[in-house]
Protein backbone atom coordinates (compact mmCIF):
# COMPACT_ATOMS: atom_id res chain seq x y z
CA UNK A 1 0.00 0.00 0.00
CA UNK A 2 1.22 3.32 -1.04
CA UNK A 3 2.55 5.50 2.13
CA UNK A 4 0.22 8.44 0.47
CA UNK A 5 -3.10 8.66 -1.76
CA UNK A 6 -2.02 11.78 -3.42
CA UNK A 7 1.15 13.96 -3.93
CA UNK A 8 0.57 17.35 -4.30
CA UNK A 9 2.82 19.90 -5.77
CA UNK A 10 3.66 23.33 -5.30
CA UNK A 11 5.06 24.97 -8.70
CA UNK A 12 7.44 27.86 -8.82
CA UNK A 13 10.84 26.95 -6.95
CA UNK A 14 9.43 23.47 -6.93
CA UNK A 15 8.61 22.05 -10.21
CA UNK A 16 10.35 25.19 -12.46
CA UNK A 17 13.18 27.72 -11.47
CA UNK A 18 10.99 30.45 -12.04
CA UNK A 19 11.36 32.60 -8.76
CA UNK A 20 14.85 34.59 -9.47
CA UNK A 21 13.02 36.13 -13.17
CA UNK A 22 9.95 36.47 -11.77
CA UNK A 23 11.94 38.60 -8.54
CA UNK A 24 14.21 39.95 -10.79
CA UNK A 25 10.97 41.40 -13.28
CA UNK A 26 9.18 42.65 -9.80
CA UNK A 27 12.46 44.51 -8.36
CA UNK A 28 13.31 46.03 -11.81
CA UNK A 29 9.85 47.63 -11.35
CA UNK A 30 9.53 48.72 -8.12
CA UNK A 31 12.51 50.31 -8.77
CA UNK A 32 11.35 52.09 -11.24
CA UNK A 33 8.54 53.13 -9.15
CA UNK A 34 10.85 54.44 -6.39
CA UNK A 35 11.42 51.47 -3.97
CA UNK A 36 15.14 50.05 -4.12
CA UNK A 37 15.81 46.46 -2.93
CA UNK A 38 18.25 44.34 -3.70
CA UNK A 39 17.81 41.04 -5.04
CA UNK A 40 18.26 39.11 -1.90
CA UNK A 41 15.55 42.17 -0.30
CA UNK A 42 13.23 41.50 -3.00
CA UNK A 43 13.09 37.59 -2.57
CA UNK A 44 12.54 38.17 1.16
CA UNK A 45 10.04 40.35 1.00
CA UNK A 46 7.99 38.45 -2.06
CA UNK A 47 8.82 34.77 -2.13
CA UNK A 48 5.90 32.42 -1.97
CA UNK A 49 3.47 35.42 -2.08
CA UNK A 50 1.00 37.39 -4.55
CA UNK A 51 2.49 40.89 -5.12
CA UNK A 52 -1.34 42.44 -5.11
CA UNK A 53 -1.41 40.44 -1.09
CA UNK A 54 1.70 42.96 -0.26
CA UNK A 55 -0.22 45.81 -1.84
CA UNK A 56 0.08 47.94 1.31
CA UNK A 57 3.79 47.63 1.61
CA UNK A 58 4.31 48.63 -1.99
CA UNK A 59 2.15 51.55 -2.06
CA UNK A 60 3.95 52.61 1.75
CA UNK A 61 7.58 52.44 -0.13
CA UNK A 62 6.60 54.13 -3.29
CA UNK A 63 3.72 56.58 -2.65
CA UNK A 64 1.68 55.36 -5.61
CA UNK A 65 -1.31 52.77 -5.54
CA UNK A 66 -1.13 49.08 -7.08
CA UNK A 67 -3.05 49.58 -9.69
CA UNK A 68 -4.79 47.00 -12.48
CA UNK A 69 -2.89 48.91 -15.23
CA UNK A 70 0.73 48.08 -13.00
CA UNK A 71 -0.20 44.93 -12.17
CA UNK A 72 -1.13 44.18 -15.73
CA UNK A 73 2.59 45.65 -16.67
CA UNK A 74 3.95 43.01 -14.02
CA UNK A 75 2.42 40.36 -15.88
CA UNK A 76 3.73 41.03 -19.44
CA UNK A 77 6.83 41.54 -18.79
CA UNK A 78 7.41 38.70 -16.21
CA UNK A 79 5.83 36.29 -19.04
CA UNK A 80 8.07 37.79 -21.59
CA UNK A 81 11.05 37.20 -19.37
CA UNK A 82 10.02 33.07 -18.00
CA UNK A 83 9.48 32.59 -22.38
CA UNK A 84 12.89 33.42 -22.57
CA UNK A 85 14.66 32.23 -19.51
CA UNK A 86 12.60 29.56 -17.70
CA UNK A 87 14.56 25.90 -16.50
CA UNK A 88 13.07 23.18 -15.11
CA UNK A 89 14.17 22.58 -11.16
CA UNK A 90 17.06 20.29 -11.56
CA UNK A 91 16.25 15.98 -11.32
CA UNK A 92 12.67 16.98 -11.98
CA UNK A 93 11.46 15.09 -14.62
CA UNK A 94 12.60 11.94 -13.75
CA UNK A 95 11.41 12.53 -9.92
CA UNK A 96 7.87 13.42 -11.61
CA UNK A 97 7.93 10.57 -13.94
CA UNK A 98 8.78 7.91 -10.95
CA UNK A 99 5.99 9.48 -8.54
CA UNK A 100 3.48 9.36 -11.29
CA UNK A 101 3.80 6.17 -12.11
CA UNK A 102 3.94 4.82 -8.51
CA UNK A 103 0.11 6.67 -8.00
CA UNK A 104 -1.15 5.98 -10.73
CA UNK A 105 -1.09 9.42 -12.04
CA UNK A 106 -2.77 10.73 -8.78
CA UNK A 107 -0.46 13.88 -8.74
CA UNK A 108 -1.15 17.43 -8.52
CA UNK A 109 0.51 20.74 -8.86
CA UNK A 110 -1.46 23.03 -6.77
CA UNK A 111 0.44 27.05 -7.07
CA UNK A 112 -0.57 30.37 -5.68
CA UNK A 113 -0.01 32.22 -8.95
CA UNK A 114 -2.10 32.31 -11.31
CA UNK A 115 -3.60 29.84 -13.88
CA UNK A 116 -1.88 31.47 -17.16
CA UNK A 117 1.82 31.37 -15.19
CA UNK A 118 1.30 27.56 -13.90
CA UNK A 119 0.16 26.14 -17.13
CA UNK A 120 2.78 28.08 -19.19
CA UNK A 121 5.53 27.02 -16.99
CA UNK A 122 4.73 23.28 -16.60
CA UNK A 123 4.09 23.56 -20.83
CA UNK A 124 7.58 25.47 -21.45
CA UNK A 125 9.71 22.53 -19.69
CA UNK A 126 7.53 19.54 -20.91
CA UNK A 127 6.01 18.60 -17.67
CA UNK A 128 1.91 19.09 -18.72
CA UNK A 129 1.86 15.61 -19.70
CA UNK A 130 1.90 15.00 -15.99
CA UNK A 131 -0.61 17.42 -14.56
CA UNK A 132 -2.87 17.95 -17.11
CA UNK A 133 -6.48 18.29 -15.50
CA UNK A 134 -4.95 18.35 -12.37
CA UNK A 135 -3.51 21.89 -11.68
CA UNK A 136 -5.02 24.33 -9.34
CA UNK A 137 -4.34 28.03 -8.85
CA UNK A 138 -4.82 30.04 -5.46
CA UNK A 139 -6.33 32.43 -7.66
CA UNK A 140 -9.02 30.46 -8.16
CA UNK A 141 -9.90 29.91 -4.56
CA UNK A 142 -11.83 32.25 -1.79
CA UNK A 143 -7.91 31.95 -0.25
CA UNK A 144 -4.84 31.53 -1.83
CA UNK A 145 -1.76 30.11 0.46
CA UNK A 146 -0.58 30.47 3.41
CA UNK A 147 -4.60 29.51 3.79
CA UNK A 148 -5.01 25.39 3.05
CA UNK A 149 -7.52 26.16 0.17
CA UNK A 150 -5.71 25.53 -2.84
CA UNK A 151 -4.08 21.65 -1.72
CA UNK A 152 -7.87 20.81 -0.25
CA UNK A 153 -9.71 21.23 -3.66
CA UNK A 154 -6.68 19.27 -5.06
CA UNK A 155 -6.64 16.55 -2.61
CA UNK A 156 -10.71 16.94 -3.17
CA UNK A 157 -10.43 16.39 -6.62
CA UNK A 158 -8.18 13.86 -6.42
CA UNK A 159 -10.31 11.92 -4.05
CA UNK A 160 -7.91 11.97 -1.11
CA UNK A 161 -7.76 12.47 2.09
CA UNK A 162 -5.85 15.59 2.90
CA UNK A 163 -4.18 13.42 6.05
CA UNK A 164 -2.94 10.82 3.11
CA UNK A 165 -1.35 13.41 1.49
CA UNK A 166 2.06 14.48 0.65
CA UNK A 167 2.99 18.11 -0.44
CA UNK A 168 6.06 18.92 -1.90
CA UNK A 169 6.68 23.12 -0.89
CA UNK A 170 10.18 25.46 -0.61
CA UNK A 171 8.72 28.72 0.87
CA UNK A 172 7.24 29.50 4.60
CA UNK A 173 4.34 30.54 2.96
CA UNK A 174 3.37 27.39 0.90
CA UNK A 175 4.72 24.78 4.19
CA UNK A 176 1.66 26.76 5.98
CA UNK A 177 -0.81 26.09 3.58
CA UNK A 178 0.08 22.60 3.39
CA UNK A 179 0.28 22.05 7.32
CA UNK A 180 -3.11 23.62 7.35
CA UNK A 181 -4.64 21.29 4.87
CA UNK A 182 -3.15 18.55 7.42
CA UNK A 183 -1.16 16.86 5.02
CA UNK A 184 2.55 16.05 5.31
CA UNK A 185 5.14 18.55 4.18
CA UNK A 186 8.43 17.61 2.56
CA UNK A 187 10.23 21.40 2.08
CA UNK A 188 12.72 21.91 -0.78
CA UNK A 189 15.72 24.08 0.48
CA UNK A 190 18.61 23.76 -1.68
CA UNK A 191 20.56 26.44 -0.59
CA UNK A 192 20.10 26.48 3.08
CA UNK A 193 19.31 24.58 6.24
CA UNK A 194 15.49 25.14 5.57
CA UNK A 195 15.19 26.01 9.20
CA UNK A 196 12.39 28.36 8.76
CA UNK A 197 10.78 25.43 6.35
CA UNK A 198 10.89 23.12 9.48
CA UNK A 199 9.35 25.94 12.28
CA UNK A 200 6.21 26.10 9.86
CA UNK A 201 5.75 22.65 10.15
CA UNK A 202 7.50 21.03 7.16
CA UNK A 203 7.91 16.78 8.49
CA UNK A 204 11.39 16.99 6.29
CA UNK A 205 13.77 19.32 4.85
CA UNK A 206 15.91 17.70 1.41
CA UNK A 207 18.18 19.25 -0.76
CA UNK A 208 18.08 17.44 -4.36
CA UNK A 209 14.80 16.77 -6.12
CA UNK A 210 16.76 12.83 -7.00
CA UNK A 211 16.07 12.24 -3.35
CA UNK A 212 12.45 12.77 -3.35
CA UNK A 213 11.03 9.63 -4.63
CA UNK A 214 12.63 7.72 -2.07
CA UNK A 215 11.01 9.63 0.71
CA UNK A 216 7.64 9.50 -0.53
CA UNK A 217 8.37 5.83 -0.51
CA UNK A 218 8.39 5.56 -4.06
Amino acid sequence: MNRFEAILFDCDGVLVDSEPITNGVLRDMLAEAGWALSSEECMRIFIGKTVRSEAARIEAHTGRPLTDAWMADFYARRNTELDQRLTAIEHIHGTIERVHAHHGGRIACASGADRHKVEMQLAKVGLTPFFEGRIFSGHEMPRTKPAPDVYLAAASALQAEPLRCAVVEDTVTGVTAGVAAGATVFAYAPLDDGEALLAAGATQVFRSMAELPALLGC
